[in-house]
C-alpha cells in the first residue's frame, strides 16, 4: 500500500488533468454541451416515476426524490463497473508506450464520475428544496456515505480491471450481473415496503448498493441517523477489496502490454 499512496501523491496531478479532458470531450460536439449532464438523470427519473406512479400506482411520498437519489447511487456504481473492465485495453496507447500504475487510469474515470455524481445529487437538494423536504443535520452524513460507496466501488472495479485482461467474456458476464443487481437494489420501488420479510431485510444487509441507496435516502429524506455499525462493515470490506486489487495490479501490469 505505500506504493499505492506514493503513486497516488506522484500521479494526481495527472488523474485530475485526464479527468478534465475527458469531461470536456464529451461535450465538445454537443449542442447541449454540459447541459445533457443534468438532463440525462433527470430524464430517467421522470421516465422511472411514470412507470412506477401512473402505472403501478405506487404511493411513495417524495416519489422523484426518492427514484433520483437511487439513480444517483446507480449510475455512480453501474458506470464505473462497466468501464473498468475495458479500461487497459482501451487505452492501449498508454499502457504500450509509456509506464502508468493502471489504477491510476482507474482514479481518472472515478473523477468524471464523481463529478457527475454531484451534479445529480446537486439536483436531488433542488428537488427537496421544490417539494419542501424538510433539511436535517443528518445530510452532514452524505460524504461518509459516498466515501463507502467510492471506496467499495474502488476497490470491486480493480478487481474487475485486472481480470478483464485475460477473461474476454468478463464485461457481457457483468453486465447481467448489473442488471440483475439493478432490480435488487431498490433504485426504482422500496425494499421495506415492496419485498416480504425476511427478503428485504437480507437484500438491504448483504446488497451494498442497496444498502448504501437507502442510507442516503435516510439520511436526505426521513430524518434518519445511519446505521454505523453496517457502514463500517462495508467500509472494511471495501478497504479489503482495494488491498486485493492494487495488489494484484502491481503483480501483473508489466505483462498487461503483452496481452492486450
Amino acid at each position: 500500500m505505500k506504493k499505492f499512496i506514493f503513486n497516488l501523491k506522484k500521479y494526481y496531478k495527472y488523474s485530475l488533468y485526464s479527468a478534465k479532458a475527458e469531461l470536456k470531450s464529451e461535450v465538445a460536439n454537443s449542442y447541449l454541451n454540459w447541459l445533457w449532464w443534468i438532463l440525462d438523470p433527470f430524464f430517467f427519473m421522470l421516465i422511472y416515476t411514470f412507470i412506477s406512479q401512473i402505472v403501478f400506482k405506487d404511493n411513495e411520498p417524495y416519489f422523484p426524490i426518492f427514484v433520483f437519489i437511487g439513480l444517483s447511487g446507480w449510475n455512480f456504481f453501474s458506470k464505473m463497473v462497466s468501464c473498468c473492465i475495458k479500461l487497459i485495453s482501451d487505452n492501449e496507447n498508454i499502457v504500450t508506450k509509456t509506464y502508468i500504475p493502471k489504477y491510476i487510469l482507474l482514479l481518472s474515470k472515478s473523477f468524471t464520475l464523481v463529478f457527475k455524481s454531484f451534479i445529480s445529487f446537486a439536483l436531488v437538494i433542488i428537488l427537496m428544496i421544490f417539494f419542501k423536504v424538510p433539511f436535517t443535520l443528518n445530510l452532514l452524513w452524505f460524504p461518509l456515505i459516498f466515501l463507502i460507496l467510492y471506496i467499495f466501488t474502488f476497490g470491486i472495479c480493480t478487481i474487475l480491471m485486472h481480470l478483464g485482461i485475460y477473461i474476454e467474456d468478463l464485461f457481457n458476464v457483468v453486465d447481467i450481473l448489473l442488471k440483475f443487481t439493478f432490480y435488487m437494489s431498490g433504485v426504482f420501488y422500496s425494499l421495506q415496503k415492496n419485498v416480504p420479510e425476511p427478503f428485504n431485510k437480507y437484500l438491504l444487509e448483504y446488497n451494498p448498493v442497496a444498502f448504501l441507496i437507502s442510507e442516503f435516502r435516510n439520511i436526505m429524506m426521513y430524518n434518519q441517523m445511519p446505521n454505523f455499525l453496517l457502514l463500517l462493515f462495508w467500509l472494511l470490506f471495501g478497504i479489503l477489496l482495494c488491498f486485493i486489487g492494487i495488489r494484484m495490479i502491481n503483480k501483473y501490469e508489466n505483462s498487461y502490454a503483452r496481452v492486450i
